[in-house]
């Protein structure tokens, strides 16, 4: 008898390397994993990397505690970035995510050939709903749509049923990350169903709800996390026992940027699920996600503006207005040519 969804499997290592990478025989593929990470999913994929004529090289190692530069000290730093600083290609499957680390920065810096992917934390369920089941090109056409909307705005507001209401100015400078399922070209990629952006850091001005999940240190929310933010930072911190584990989280690493805002994202994959996994749930559809702490070179356009760590939380059912013309209710897609894509994605 075969494994749970292992044919499925087999077609979404594939579709990651081929389609997405678009890996060509000889090139290295590093895969990097630790104690944390889905085992079928990291040799699925090395298999599939073989089989198209790459070079694959699985890199384990112990999960940090904690993620991006608070995993630095518990890295095998020196040999993780030679390896990566090399490489043609490198997926991350890391539960506690590389992305933003010392190793991830230098390779970046260093390695003009490197194509990153961020699928920190995937297992085989979250492989098959975001990968392999997902019309990428009519993703993409939605996505594209979505990005031409917003950069033409230069207002934001944005709300939602747990009680959200925030509002932001665009930065026509700033690159619009649209992440619709490649990684064929040089930099940092991740998974398909996301648009991300920094905004004008002192325009952010409005209450952010996380209900949905936050990640790190909570996972998904047992109760709405309210965040009171004035000019780009958190000035007040309201909920339950959740809400007061993340504050005393922040203010942790004794970092006042910990407590700045650093990115927007819209969520729209048609297949992703709120799980608890991150890299899933700031994909739902509908959704909304804001980042804290470190911004990446990616959405400076420049320099990343450092920061002691990085969180990211989701805020479901998410209504979208561009200069007052409302594009999203509650998470469903109102404005006609979105709608229309939508319906194709299976989304109506």
């Amino acid at each position: 008898m075969p494994q749970y969804y292992e044919y499925e499997l087999v077609k979404a290592a594939h579709k990651l390397v081929s389609q997405m990478f678009k890996l060509k025989t000889g090139e290295t593929l590093v895969i990097t994993a630790d104690t944390e990470s889905d085992s079928r999913v990291v040799d699925a994929t090395a298999a599939a990397a073989f089989m198209v004529g790459a070079k694959p090289m699985v890199v384990w190692t112990t999960s940090p505690l904690g993620v991006g530069k608070a995993a630095d000290p518990m890295l095998p730093l020196e040999a993780l970035t030679a390896a990566l600083s090399v490489t043609d290609a490198w997926v991350e499957f890391n539960n506690e995510w590389l992305l933003y680390s010392t190793p991830y920065e230098v390779a970046e810096k260093e390695n003009k050939k490197l194509r990153y992917l961020n699928a920190s934390g995937m297992n085989v369920d979250m492989m098959i709903r975001i990968i392999a089941r997902v019309d990428f090109p009519t993703l993409g056409e939605y996505q594209e749509k979505l990005v031409y909307l917003t950069k033409a705005a230069k207002h934001v507001r944005m709300a939602t049923p747990a009680g959200e209401d925030v509002e932001f100015d665009m930065d026509p400078k700033r690159p619009m990350i649209c992440e619709s399922g490649s990684a064929d070209t040089p930099g940092s990629h991740m998974q398909a169903g996301q648009i991300g952006w920094t905004p004008v850091f002192e325009s952010i001005n409005g209450t952010i709800v996380f209900d949905g999940s936050i990640v790190p240190p909570i996972g998904l929310v047992s109760e709405p996390v309210r965040l009171h933010v004035k000019e780009g930072r958190v000035m007040k911190i309201e909920g339950g026992k959740d809400a007061t584990l993340f504050e005393s989280w922040l203010k942790s690493f004794n970092d006042p940027l910990m407590l700045r805002m650093a990115h927007v994202c819209y969520g729209c994959n048609p297949g992703a699920e709120l799980t608890g996994n991150i890299v899933e749930d700031e994909r739902v559809w509908g959704a909304t996600e804001w980042g804290m702490g470190y911004v990446g070179p990616m959405l400076t356009g420049g320099k990343p503006i450092p920061a002691a760590s990085h969180t990211d939380g989701i805020c479901l059912n998410t209504s979208v207005w561009l200069d007052g013309e409302q594009i999203w209710d509650k998470g469903k897609s109102v404005h006609l040519e979105l709608a229309e894509l939508a319906k194709k994605l299976g989304k109506a």
